[in-house]
């Protein structure tokens, strides 16, 4: 009978681990080599069409040819370091030979101004959607929990989000771009105009899915806890901190989640209009050039801007699964 019993539970642990096992490859089928199929698909796809399309600057990149320009690109941020470096060792002998002749010389360290590469272009384009993410939230959250806590507000104010809501960053460009120059006068500006025109622009843009979802979040927090508040008696800060922004915070972050994808593509758009340093502007000075290797320059400049965006929501996602405590309203 032991004999039995002990292959009976020898079968049962390898039933077990099979099933296991099963579950494991399931799980790393559809989490990596459903994914590593669909890319494939699609690169032949491109590959497959781009064969076919003759434009003004010859044949359509495939993906041989945009996957070259990365190095390329790289090789030329490199190139343009070494020069800026070898530029600053000039300008830093010439200081010292003329300080060793008059130790009185004001010493003037002059700015490299070579061609920015596209991974500067990349710096610049975060750092503006960043500020005009951060500048709109710090706008957006308080306000929506406004509307949210006070229905007449919210009735004000309702038909003024509704019409500026859909408004294309196309159409706000010109207005922020003449406010801007009118307002911001100054000989040698702190923060270029350029800048600001991207960044408002930016910022008017994602605004209003952070209110909405913010209000919504408020209105739709569970009564129990506003009771509570009232029992407690809590005053109108503290029942704000302590009720109703950690009841909204899955309803807030799904507002961030959302402006910061309208955030990344308005920045492109704007920095394409405005030739604002940035992606865009590469993009745009691309077509403008018109070389043989244009398109496939602007291809890379595709799929860069996608990743980012990507990165930037998935960063978003993990940000709002650390601070949700209802983890059912996240979306993937």
């Amino acid at each position: 009978m032991s004999i039995t019993a002990s292959s009976s539970e020898s079968t049962t642990i390898t039933a077990t681990m099979i099933k296991k096992i099963a579950k494991l490859f399931n799980s790393l089928s559809h989490q990596l080599l459903m994914p590593i199929v669909g890319i494939l698909v699609f690169l032949i796809f491109w590959t497959a069409t781009a064969q076919n399309i003759d434009t003004s600057l010859g044949k359509f990149p495939n993906p041989a040819n945009v996957f070259q320009q990365f190095s390329s690109l790289y090789q030329e941020h490199v190139d343009e370091r070494v020069k800026a470096e070898a530029f600053y060792e000039r300008q830093e002998i010439r200081n010292s030979d003329r300080l060793a002749k008059d130790p009185n010389y004001p010493v003037k360290v002059r700015q490299y101004t070579g061609k920015e590469t596209i991974l500067d272009q990349i710096v610049t384009s975060l750092i503006t959607v960043a500020c005009g993410f951060i500048t709109a939230a710090i706008i957006a959250i308080p306000l929506g929990i406004v509307l949210g806590l006070s229905k007449p507000i919210n009735n004000a104010l309702n038909p003024i989000i509704q019409i500026f809501k859909p408004v294309s960053p196309l159409a706000w460009l010109p207005l922020v771009t003449m406010v801007v120059s009118a307002v911001y006068v100054s000989p040698e500006p702190m923060i270029a105009k350029s800048f600001l025109n991207s960044m408002i622009t930016v910022t008017l843009c994602c605004l209003w899915p952070m209110v909405i979802n913010t209000s919504v979040g408020v209105v739709t927090m569970d009564q129990d806890l506003v009771n509570v508040s009232r029992v407690l008696r809590l005053p109108a800060l503290k029942h704000v901190q302590k009720i109703v922004i950690p009841a909204s915070i899955p309803m807030i972050f799904t507002g961030m989640r959302l402006s910061l994808g309208i955030a990344w593509m308005v920045l492109i758009a704007a920095e394409m209009l405005a030739q604002s340093p940035g992606l865009g502007k590469f993009v745009w000075d691309e077509f403008q050039n018109g070389s043989s290797e244009s398109l496939s320059r602007i291809m890379a400049a595709v799929i860069i801007i996608g990743f980012i965006g990507f990165l930037l929501d998935r960063g978003m996602l993990q940000l709002q699964r650390f601070f949700s405590w209802d983890k059912s309203v996240i979306l993937r």
